[in-house]
């Protein structure tokens, strides 16, 4: 079966993990996909495969004859999606022999174009998946699972020879809890890699430092006909802790390596407020100064307006991968090698973002990333090609190979 096939199917199995829930995992449909990919595995032929109470789904294939020596090498991929765009479900579309233009997505009012995504001009030619345009795809990141699944049944059916070869799918990596229940040494790979990246060809091991802000803001609320030097609006002091960040370092104004402050919600009234931030850097000592200016403004405000009147709050994330890559850089020359053989050009790029990867490899297991072939995740222009996902595939198969041939 194409990789592409096993992606139609898992997209219409709803997954979007609950940032709000603080079960593990966050959301029950969760399971839905991870029994199905259970019974998938063992239709394989794999007979080492669990599921255990908090949606991991774990397997393992043992060394072909004579490579039992070797470490042993894992694959992650994980099962949920974003809530976002995700509240009905999912109905993919197939344009065979895309032409690289405008292409209206259903009856959304969306068109995916070259404008907005200016790669799409180098599809042309290939099957291109994408939703309706009403939800997302999804192929982040079931198209990671779908690649280490054919790869799997490549090497089952064609007697690939291959070292220990590990497997996990893993529940709420998109609010950034999969590794929470993550069992290393139930998992028993010595390395692995996430497939949880977009282009094909991309090799990630740089992520940003991260951490969660929530400024909560406590107000004087009198009769505004009465309130003059007594009053203290909540909403217009969190307006005024906004603009003392650096109004450049958004989202938006940034790339590659450059941080930011992005603000994800802001509620209130004069009583009462909060904001919302994240806050990413992949420096670190440029990710502690961050930390350091929210940490100012809340004292310089508190000074103003009476302590007590801002509270922050900060909850650290995730850390980038690349000083525990650093020591076995290895891992990423021989996914470079397993590009070049496949006629994948290699792309080493930094994450803008978080990886199940990350964390893992700050718990033993050093995971780099690797490109699935999709682009434009988390929303309704969500795209993702079948030739792609077939290099992903290659390049999967012959990382295993070139592994079970290092000395390491």
């Amino acid at each position: 079966m194409k990789a592409y096939q096993r992606l139609l199917s898992y997209v219409k199995i709803s997954t979007p993990s609950n940032e709000e829930s603080s079960s593990s995992p966050s959301s029950q449909c969760q399971f839905d996909l991870a029994r199905l990919l259970v019974e998938e595995l063992k239709g394989l032929g794999i007979s080492d495969v669990s599921l255990d109470e908090h949606c991991y789904v774990y397997a393992h294939l043992p060394a072909t004859e004579g490579l039992e020596h070797c470490k042993a090498l894992g694959f992650i991929a994980h099962m949920d999606t974003v809530s976002d765009f995700c509240d009905h479900a999912v109905t993919p579309m197939i344009t065979e022999d895309y032409d690289g233009k405008e292409l209206p997505l259903g009856t959304s009012g969306r068109t995916l174009s070259p404008e907005m995504f200016p790669h799409l001009a180098s599809l042309a030619g290939r099957t291109l998946i994408t939703s309706d345009g009403t939800t997302i795809l999804g192929a982040d990141d079931k198209a990671g699972i779908a690649e280490i699944l054919t790869a799997l049944e490549h090497i089952l059916t064609e007697k690939i020879p291959h070292g220990p070869l590990c497997v996990a799918f893993t529940p709420d990596e998109e609010i950034g809890m999969g590794p929470a229940h993550f069992d290393v040494k139930k998992f028993g790979a010595d390395y692995a890699y996430t497939l949880d990246g977009d282009t094909e060809g991309e090799i990630q091991y740089e992520n940003f430092n991260a951490c969660s802000a929530k400024v909560t803001f406590q107000g004087v609320n009198v009769h505004p006909g009465s309130s003059k030097n007594t009053m203290i609006n909540a909403v217009l002091v969190a307006m005024e802790f906004n603009s003392m960040l650096p109004a450049a370092d958004t989202p938006r104004n940034t790339e590659d390596y450059e941080g930011f402050f992005h603000l994800c919600s802001m509620k209130g009234d004069v009583s009462q407020a909060e904001l919302q931030y994240i806050v990413r850097d992949h420096d670190a000592a440029s990710f502690e100064i961050r930390q350091k200016t929210l940490t100012h403004i809340t004292e310089i405000l508190n000074e103003k307006w009476g302590e007590g009147t801002v509270t922050l709050t900060i909850t650290q994330q995730y850390r980038n991968m690349k000083e525990i890559i650093d020591t076995c850089p290895w891992l990423i020359s021989l996914a470079e090698e397993a590009c070049h053989s496949c006629g994948v050009t290699p792309l080493i790029l930094p994450i803008r973002g978080g990886t199940d990867g990350a964390q893992l490899s700050f718990m033993g297991l050093p995971c780099p990333n690797l490109g699935t072939g999709g682009h434009a995740y988390h929303g309704p222009y969500e795209h993702i090609t079948a030739e792609g996902m077939d290099a992903a595939v290659n390049v999967t198969l012959e990382i295993i190979r070139l592994f079970s041939q290092k000395k390491v």
